[in-house]
C-alpha cells in the first residue's frame, strides 16, 4: 500500500553544483521538494521513485545516474552507494536520487522505475504494481509541467500552457489518483510537459483518496514546476 507520495520536479538546475552562483534563484523550490520527500518518508521506510525515461526499467538501489553532462563529476546512487550498480538512471531519477540523498540519507535503499512509452505493458509496470500491493511504500514522483510558459522557455510561449499547468496543479491538489490519470497526455506532449508519463504511472498504483497539499506552483524560466504532498486520508 502506498501510504504517502511526494510530487517533485526534476530539472537539473535544482542541483547547486550544476548552476553555481544561480542556485539561490530556486531555493524555494528546492526547499519545498526536500520537505515533501521528508514528509513522505516519515510515513514509510520503503521508498520508490518514478520518473520518465526513454525505456521502461526497474532499478535497484545500486543503480547510478550522473550529472557529468552538466560539468559535475561523480555519480548519484539511487539508494545505496556501494559498488556494482549500473549507470542507468535517466535524468528524472538522477535528480530524484539527488533530492532523496539531500533530504534523507545516501542509504535509503530506494528503488526506482523509469517510465517509457512502453510502460503500460512492461515488466517494470507489473513489478511496480506488485510492490505497491505487497509493501507499505512512500512514492516519490518526478515530473515537470509545461516547458512553454513564456517566450524565454525552452519551447517558447504557447497560450495553452498556463491552463494545462493549472489543471495539473488542481490534480495534484485533489489527492485523487483519477485526477492524475485524466491529465491530457497528448496536450502535455505538445507543451513539452515531461511529467505526464510519471503522473499517469503513479495514478495506476495509488488507490483511494489522500490528504493533499500543493506547496509550490510556479514557472521560473518558463517551465511549470510543482511540489505536492499526499498522505493517506
Amino acid at each position: 500500500m502506498i501510504l504517502a507520495a511526494a510530487f517533485c520536479p526534476h530539472p537539473p538546475v535544482l542541483v547547486p553544483d550544476v548552476v553555481g552562483a544561480a542556485a539561490p534563484e530556486l531555493e524555494d523550490l528546492r526547499s519545498a521538494a526536500l520537505a515533501a520527500i521528508t514528509a513522505a518518508h516519515d510515513s514509510s521506510t520503503a521508498l520508490v521513485l518514478i520518473g520518465s525515461g526513454p525505456v521502461s526499467l526497474a532499478h535497484s538501489p545500486l543503480a547510478r545516474g550522473s550529472f557529468a553532462g552538466y560539468g559535475v563529476p561523480g555519480d548519484v546512487h539511487l539508494g545505496n552507494p556501494s559498488c556494482g550498480g549500473a549507470q542507468e538512471l535517466p535524468l528524472s531519477l538522477t535528480v530524484g536520487a539527488w533530492l532523496v540523498r539531500e533530504a534523507l540519507d545516501p542509504r535509503t535503499n530506494a528503488r526506482g522505475f523509469s517510465v517509457g512509452p512502453d510502460f503500460a505493458g512492461s515488466h517494470a509496470a507489473v513489478e511496480l504494481l506488485a510492490l505497491a500491493q505487497e509493501t507499505d511504500l512512500a512514492l516519490i514522483v518526478l515530473g515537470d509541467g509545461s516547458a512553454r510558459r513564456s517566450p524565454q522557455a525552452p519551447g517558447y510561449l504557447d497560450d495553452r500552457a498556463a491552463g494545462f499547468d493549472a489543471a495539473v496543479a488542481a490534480a495534484l491538489g485533489s489527492g485523487d489518483p483519477d485526477s492524475l490519470a485524466r491529465i491530457d497526455a497528448d496536450l502535455g506532449q505538445e507543451l513539452l510537459a515531461a511529467g505526464v508519463p510519471a503522473w499517469h504511472a503513479a495514478a495506476d498504483v495509488l488507490t483511494g483518496r489522500y490528504a493533499a497539499q500543493v506547496t509550490y506552483d510556479d514557472a521560473p524560466y518558463g517551465v511549470g514546476y510543482f511540489v505536492a504532498q499526499w498522505a493517506r486520508d
